[in-house]
Order: structure tokens, then sequence, then C-alpha cells
């Protein structure tokens, strides 16, 4: 267990561990009670969504600037709008061209199976090369020999990041991602510190750095094909929360793996129940606070709950809580348990 994995609590909210907990839960409960994960074919307008949401994200994360509707439409159609660089339309076409295929490996599995490895170096190689090769052709990286490609490992040194990391020497790179595709394929989502675990082999990946450019992209992308290929929803990170998962990377970078851990594990659990959930099980379905609202429960006091933890409930991006009935009514028997008689 991590140093800080049980630290104090903030109030309202719930532990590190309990955190850790739900997540163990209500995926087990996705794989037991609901079938698991729907294939691409069963929900594609879920998928989709997950889809356009990533593409947009992690490539803003790297600075791309192209808004969500823009994403949307040029992955749909095919079509650039809007007056941006030429290189941020084909950096969103290579990720989302990469991260359909991640998403794509939900379909081969069946329902409840663990692959005989969950990643290969093959696979490494293709998404970063799928992920990097169109803004590669206009846009190549000014110090990339022609030995350094897209899905080739760099031969150049890379100098330590603003906040301390230091990637390894280009000559160990083979060597290190072999290892660290080891590491990969020893993943145990039973293991009470899982999310941890994810966070010390997404970390690992950086920390090797074994591209000259596209290293972050490629990292998320991999970490949601292990995601997938182990029945979990893919992890989205933010561009509202790029800040903190940079400072996140950079205390796993010093071995405090803790906050890495639960910022995957609230992405994981927010798109478990904001867009999984939703696709196989009706009944359950996200509405916003509001449409849940009754004379005992008002949607700001259904918010605070929220806000506190104790109601589960999902932000979207736009700041808007969803939750669901059946969150609801667990809410409210438990409120009225604890009311003093």
């Amino acid at each position: 267990m991590s140093e800080h994995f049980e630290r104090p609590r903030r109030r309202g909210r719930p532990s590190r561990l309990e955190l850790y907990r739900r997540l163990h839960a209500d995926v087990a409960d996705l794989r037991g009670r609901l079938g698991g994960l729907p294939t691409p074919l069963e929900a594609a307008d879920i998928w989709r969504g997950i889809w356009y949401e990533e593409a947009h994200h992690s490539t803003a994360i790297e600075g791309n600037t192209l808004v969500l509707k823009q994403v949307e439409q040029l992955l749909a159609e095919g079509r650039a709008v809007g007056n941006k660089e030429l290189r941020e339309y084909l950096e969103v076409q290579g990720y989302g061209a990469a991260a359909e295929w991640v998403y794509r490996q939900a379909a081969g599995l069946q329902r409840g199976a663990r692959p005989e490895a969950l990643l290969a170096l093959a696979e490494v190689r293709r998404v970063h090369h799928m992920a990097m090769a169109p803004v590669w052709d206009v846009a190549p990286h000014p110090d990339a020999s022609a030995r350094e490609a897209p899905g080739s490992f760099r031969e150049h040194e890379i100098r330590p990041f603003p906040g301390g990391m230091i990637p390894v020497t280009w000559s160990l790179v083979p060597a290190e991602v072999e290892t660290w595709i080891g590491q990969v394929n020893l993943l145990d989502p039973e293991f009470p510190e899982f999310p941890e675990t994810l966070a010390e082999v997404h970390c690992r990946f950086e920390q090797i750095h074994p591209f000259l450019d596209g290293n972050g992209r490629a990292g998320r992308l991999l970490l949601n094909l292990v995601l997938v290929r182990l029945g979990y929803p893919p992890a989205i990170i933010y561009k509202r929360d790029r800040a903190r998962y940079l400072t996140a990377l950079r205390r796993a970078d010093g071995g405090e793996l803790g906050p890495l851990g639960e910022l995957l594990a609230r992405a994981i659990l927010d798109n478990l129940y904001r867009n999984v959930i939703s696709a196989v099980a009706g009944t359950a379905r996200l509405v916003p606070l509001a449409a849940l609202a009754t004379a005992d429960l008002q949607a700001s006091a259904l918010r605070v709950a929220a806000i506190r933890g104790r109601l589960r409930a999902i932000r979207d991006p736009d700041g808007r809580w969803r939750s669901s009935r059946r969150w609801v009514d667990e809410y409210r028997k438990r409120r009225y348990r604890r009311a003093p008689a």
C-alpha cells in the first residue's frame, strides 16, 4: 500500500480507499449484472461519443485548440471546420483513428474474458504510428532522423522535463519498453490498489518516453487499450484537469502514486456512470438532477449530496451534475436511516 493511500478523508468526500472499492464493485456489477462492456456494434452511439470526447480532450492536453464540435464534425464527416492550422486537424484525425482501433478491441473479447496478453510490442508501435503519422507527414519533429518516424523508438536524448522527470537514455529504450510490457501484462484488477498499479505503469511509460514526440497521447491510448481489454471503460482525462493530471504524474514520478491513481479511478467511474451504464441499463439512465427532484429532495439538495459524495453522481464537462432514479432512491434510504428518531 502506498504511503499516501489512506490519507485523511476530506469532509463529505469518499476516501481514496473507498473510491477504489467503489470502482471495483461497480465494474464487477457491470460484468455480472449488466453483461459487461457493450460492443461497438451494440452501442455504436455510446462508443462514438466516448471516441469524440477522448480525441478532443487528449489532444487538447497537448495544446490542440479545436473545440469539441469541430472534433465531432472532423471525425464523423472528415470535414475541417474553422480556420485552424492543418497540423491541428491532422493531430485529431490521427488520434481519432488510433482511439477507434483501441475501442474496437472491446468487440473481440467474450464478455468477462481476459486476453492471454494485455499488450504486445507491435501494438505499442502501431498505436503511436496511427496517432502520429498524419501530422508527421506535414509537420515532422525537426530533430527526427529517418529512423525515428512514428512507431519507431527515439535515438535522441531528451532533456529533463520542467517537473524534474528524467527520460531514460535512448539506448535503453527497447529493453525498458519490453520490461514495461511485462509489467503491464501482470496487471491484476482484483488487487485492492489496482488504480495505483495503473498509475504506476502509466507513469513508467512517460518516464521511458520511447518516442521522440507524441508520448503523452500514446500513453493515454495504451492505458485505454489495457482498460478495455480488462473490461473497464476507458479513462478520459478532461482538458480542464490538465494541471491536476500533470501534477499527479510528477508526484508519481517521485514515488507517490495515490493522486494519479485517484484521478484515473475517477475518470473511469465518470465514463462508467455517464456513458456505459446508460447504454446497458436503460432503467438507470443518467439525467440532470433537476429531473430527479421531488418535494422532499429538491435539486439543490441533490447537488449538495453529489458534491459531498453522498449521492452517486457524475459531473459533465460543462459542470452539470447527473444521477439516476435508482441512485437517488438509494441515497434517500440512507438519508432517512441516518435521521434522528
